[in-house]
């Protein structure tokens, strides 16, 4: 897992609740740091913030997608998104949202489909991008 924040709290917060959960987490402070981690770690899934500094994560998502070594990643916006940065992240090739605040739970059970929404793509041999979703659906 690769966790892309710029806040430390909220990066920390959700990398104890997966480590929590048995997940190997690394984390990043923004898109920037993000993208020069990415190809070292070899993350299952990508957790993006929206708004944060050098790179914010519509951005990230952006030249994630248009790398063919990271293009198949599984992705996910957490971060309090309006409608626009929605429509913006399902452009850029986001699969699921999650609103913050959000319970420990739904992070967790959006994480996990996304990482066997990964597998699944691997195996059938297609990008892992798929339908955005949200953790509710």
């Amino acid at each position: 897992m690769l966790v892309v924040d710029d806040n430390k709290v909220i990066r920390q917060l959700i990398r104890v609740n997966l480590e929590l959960e048995g997940f190997e987490v690394v984390t990043a402070g923004d898109g920037a740091e993000c993208l020069d981690l990415v190809h070292r770690v070899r993350p299952d899934v990508i957790t993006l913030d929206v708004a944060m500094p050098r790179l914010d994560g519509l951005q990230t998502a952006t030249r994630l997608r248009s790398d063919p070594r990271t293009g198949h990643l599984p992705l996910a916006i957490v971060s309090a998104c309006t409608p626009y940065e929605v429509d913006h992240g399902v452009a850029a090739g986001v699969d699921a949202f999650l609103a913050k605040p959000f319970e420990p739970s739904e992070l967790v059970r959006l994480v996990r489909r996304l990482i066997e929404r990964g597998r699944t793509a691997a195996l059938d041999g297609g990008p892992g991008a798929g339908r955005a979703e949200s953790a509710a659906g």
